[in-house]
């Protein structure tokens, strides 16, 4: 069955007439919202887990994973559908399209990103690999996020590859060329590889890759100021750099002129076919299909000394330095181990002393030629016996080593180079794979944990195991996040989505509250970032600038850095990550986890910019929680249902209608005692609490009181046509309560379960007999106290909204209590509202009067007994 098809069937009922919908119907389906939610997210940690290497995994786990989410999400925006009305169509579409990738990958038909044949450097991101290829996706990255110096250039992208391929007849002649192939690979694989290569040579570039290769050149000579006389043309293969790191198999060329680029591109793709590039893909488990080649293009440096560097150097007995190899010239012979080379080990710290060295006498090195391309030239006597690099330039390398692997949260494998005016330029940088001795460290880890402070231990949930170290940063507001330093361990009361944007900054996380089958949970995950939520200390033990080590494999915090546990968990090497299944996965999930949809209140929130399936259930749960509250504020399909008034001390004039239908068809007045709804419960134990519902009389001036008369009364005014009716839909875990109190308005609308991720909370007052300045202060008083309970607030004059979400069932009693007392505390309080310190003054006596109440010092009153 087409899209089409299945959304037609989705959206039938839409058929059968124009009959309202009853809301008990409609809020069913908010309900199985809810539960497809969770299931989605906890299919998503389960297929994330699986990249952790502890659970195997087939073919079969992934193709059912991917079905039974395709199912989940398809019917998620199904069921919203039917609870906003049938407004989804681009939702639909945008969760076609992600079915389709997904599609295609399990096909092994590889997806090709829509761009234009060819994006220069500072549009790349390191999340772009599908169009740029690892290394220069990686290469983007350094230099549009990390700031590092990195030479100018672009990419021929894997789509103009695809298309230069598929026009040439290309893909299927190597695959018949691949069924030639001896069954030990080796016999004739140089035969084979011969006729790829050719035939990719004799191809012909398209003219839009031309033309695209040609503008590109032109946009680089414009940012350089003049054409680089000399380029280096450099392989980007999928996944290069990455987890595997191809290392010297693929072809690149240095020195070309920029009216050779075309022909130098089809050199590096026929390097994807040379013997020892074949071999190694099949022999690390890659399909045919994977071999996908983006082709960089960077001006070249005139370098005077070149090198690489591990930022950990497993070889050595001090496995906390780094190792710096040097030589005169270009790096290209540096890396192929052609020339005699200077070898350092630097400390870890500033000034990045160097532990040791080894200089070596250097006979030969690289240059530019003049004319175009490289030479191979003698070392000047008095330098072939020198070190090639200085105490500063070592401090250089020391610092940007660092900076790497901080961002990377794992060691790096480096390639850099210093022009004649002494700027340090990175070339590259891919992930460090090593193989060590876990054993060897048992003593010492067992040792330095055994006199560490631990700071807690056993709390929460580990959402990702790895260990971090740095001092602590907490976040209490979004604001925060934009003084985030880089390299700190954030600290924060509740989960957000909103931290994913400092996540590659952050070296891990600790909350007091929340989920990890939450979003944030999912994005954590996917930046491999070791994350503990719900410690329930960790805001009160722990403030800014706190060093600490965070082992979220042991779930352990220790006071101070711990160093022994930095490298422990990166000294084996991932064997697993080698395997089709595991890659397949990756892919998938790059799919289906990635949260681009962070913000509500953005413009760029919509179905349209929904990339991934993390993207589609985020943005449905957050449109079904607002679409719920809007069809209570219209009341669709519940002002015909029937009603009990509530037996209240308090002038509420309350009719309740519940969802649940309990009690049939009986209409009798009910007492508190009756309730099963416990958001209600406990909105009237904080609302009949001592002190709270003020019934003094206060004075007010006519002025005030006639101006606020005609804007209360108005047309506009939320619920003004039901008057004196206040209405509260109920069931046992749900609340929509909307209160008309003298001159102003409420609205509680309030969700509470045994799961954590449902749990909901949407608060919003406007209104006031008083003149607008005493009611934009009893607001500001209002948004003081919701965010000291840890309500998102927004502020509008005398417009207050308050939300707060995925607290556990009893936090969410207390934050529903104390809901309660701010509604009868506030009551009146604009008349009060004379000077402009008084909304601070306000909001500490009324934290200090509900404490008694949060606490449970203070019984509530005899009729509100809880579940």
């Amino acid at each position: 069955m087409g899209v089409l098809d299945r959304i037609s069937g989705a959206l039938g009922w839409r058929s059968r007439g124009k009959t309202p919908v009853p809301f008990v119907v409609l809020f069913k389906k908010f309900k199985s919202i809810l539960e497809r939610n969770n299931r989605i997210l906890t299919l998503m940690a389960d297929m994330g887990d699986k990249l952790g290497g502890e659970y195997v995994f087939d073919r079969r786990y992934i193709e059912s994973a991917c079905e039974e989410l395709s199912d989940q999400i398809f019917k998620l925006v199904s069921d919203l559908s039917i609870l906003n009305r049938c407004r989804n169509v681009p939702l639909f579409i945008a969760f076609e399209a992600v079915r389709q990738e997904i599609a295609d990958e399990l096909a092994g038909r590889h997806h090709f990103p829509a761009t234009a044949p060819t994006l220069p450097l500072s549009a790349l991101r390191r999340d772009m690999g599908e169009a740029a290829g690892g290394k220069f996706a990686m290469l983007g990255e350094l230099k549009n996020k990390l700031a590092l110096p990195v030479p100018d250039g672009f990419v021929i992208t894997t789509g103009a590859f695809a298309d230069f391929m598929a026009r040439n007849g290309l893909p299927d002649f190597i695959r018949d060329q691949t069924e030639l192939l001896d069954a030990d690979e080796e016999g004739n694989i140089r035969q084979v590889s011969d006729a790829v290569r050719e035939r990719i040579l004799a191809a012909t570039l398209p003219r839009s890759l031309v033309r695209g290769i040609h503008d590109a050149l032109a946009d680089l000579a414009r940012r350089q100021g003049a054409m680089p006389p000399s380029l280096a043309v450099r392989s980007s293969a999928w996944d290069e750099d990455g987890e595997t790191s191809f290392a010297g198999q693929y072809e690149s060329v240095i020195g070309v002129a920029p009216k050779d680029v075309p022909q130098a591109f089809k050199r590096v793709v026929a390097g994807a076919y040379s013997p020892e590039a074949w071999l190694y893909r099949r022999r690390r488990g890659f399909r045919e299909h994977e071999a996908v080649m983006a082709v960089g293009c960077q001006a070249m440096v005139d370098s005077t000394v070149s090198g690489g560097l591990y930022t950990y150097a497993p070889m050595t007995r001090n496995d906390e330095g780094i190792f710096v190899s040097a030589a005169w010239g270009l790096c290209a012979p540096v890396m192929s181990g052609e020339v005699e080379t200077d070898s350092y080990l630097l400390a870890r710290r500033a000034p990045f002393a160097a532990i040791s060295r080894e200089i070596a006498h250097k006979s030969r090195r690289m240059v530019l030629s003049p004319g175009g391309g490289t030479a191979d030239i003698d070392v000047a006597p008095e330098k072939a016996d020198a070190p090639c690099l200085t105490e500063a330039e070592l401090a250089l390398l020391g610092e940007a080593s660092l900076s790497l692997e901080k961002y990377f949260k794992r060691p790096q494998d480096v390639e850099w180079t210093f022009d004649a005016a002494g700027r340090l330029y990175v070339l590259q940088s891919r992930p460090l794979v090593f193989s060590g001795e876990p054993a060897r460290r048992t003593g010492a880890i067992d040792a330095a944990t055994a006199k560490a402070e631990v700071l807690f231990s056993g709390r929460g949930d580990v959402v990702q195991r790895g260990v971090a170290m740095g001092r602590v940063f907490v976040v209490r507001t979004d604001a925060d996040l934009d003084d985030f330093p880089f390299g700190a361990i954030l600290v924060a009361h509740h989960t957000s989505p909103r931290y994913s944007r400092i996540m590659a900054r952050a070296q891990g996380i600790l909350t007091d509250i929340g989920s990890p089958a939450g979003h944030m949970a999912a994005v954590a995950r996917e930046f491999r970032l070791p994350t503990i939520v719900g410690c329930g200390v960790a805001t009160s033990l722990l403030k800014t600038g706190d060093e600490i080590t965070v082992d979220a494999t042991q779930n352990v915090v220790y006071r101070g850095l711990v160093k022994e546990l930095r490298f422990f968990e990166l000294t084996e090497e991932a064997v697993y990550e080698d395997s089709y299944e595991y890659r397949l996965l990756r892919r998938l999930l790059k799919k289906i986890t990635p949260l681009n949809l962070v913000d509500p209140h953005s413009p760029d929130f919509t179905p349209a910019a929904c990339r991934t399936y993390h993207d589609i259930t985020r943005y449905i749960h957050e449109q079904a929680v607002a679409e719920l509250i809007d069809l209570s504020e219209s009341r669709q399909g519940i002002l015909d249902a029937s009603a009990r008034k509530l037996r209240s001390p308090l002038p509420l004039n309350l009719s309740i209608i519940d969802l649940d239908n309990e009690a049939g068809a009986d209409t009798s007045p009910l007492g508190v005692e009756d309730l099963h709804c416990l958001p209600l419960r406990e909105i009237l134990t904080g609302l009949t609490a001592s002190g709270m519902w003020a019934t003094d009389p206060v004075p007010v001036d006519m002025g005030s009181f006639m101006a606020s008369l005609t804007r209360t009364l108005g047309a506009g005014a939320p619920g003004s046509e039901k008057l004196g009716r206040n209405l509260a839909v109920v069931s046992r875990e749900y609340l929509n309560l909307n209160l008309h109190l003298g001159y102003h308005f409420v609205l509680i609308d309030a969700y509470v379960g045994d799961v954590v991720n449902d749990n909901a909370l949407y608060f919003r007052f406007l209104g006031g007999v008083t003149d607008l300045a005493r009611r934009a202060r009893r607001a500001r008083c209002i948004g003081k106290i919701l965010e000291r309970a840890d309500f998102r607030v927004e502020l509008h004059g005398d417009l207050v909204v308050g939300r707060l979400k995925k607290f556990d069932r009893e936090a969410m009693r207390g934050k529903l209590r104390l809901l309660g007392g701010l509604v009868g505390f506030t009551r009146q309080l604009d008349v009060r509202m004379g000077r402009d310190d008084d909304p601070h003054c306000f909001a500490e006596e009324f934290l200090a009067a509900i404490q008694p109440v949060l606490s449970g010092e203070e019984t509530p009153h005899a009729d509100a007994k809880h579940p």
